[in-house]
């Protein structure tokens, strides 16, 4: 119980003090990974399935 309490004081204080320096120092500008775009050629292409298909165990007692 003191370890949680410790850590959540402590999650507390970090997440107070930014929110407090939030207006000094302003939010980050966020970054684009990727485009927002599809791959063309991923959605015409075929895909190739490697070994057997997944069937799964609905009867627990039969392996």
């Amino acid at each position: 119980m003191v370890l949680l309490t410790t850590v959540t004081l402590c999650c507390a204080v970090v997440a107070g003090a930014l929110a407090v320096l939030e207006p000094v120092l302003g939010r980050a500008p966020e970054k684009q990974v990727a485009d927002s775009r599809p791959i063309e050629s991923a959605s015409s292409a075929s895909i190739r399935v490697v070994g057997a298909p997944f069937v799964p165990n609905v009867n627990p007692r039969q392996r």
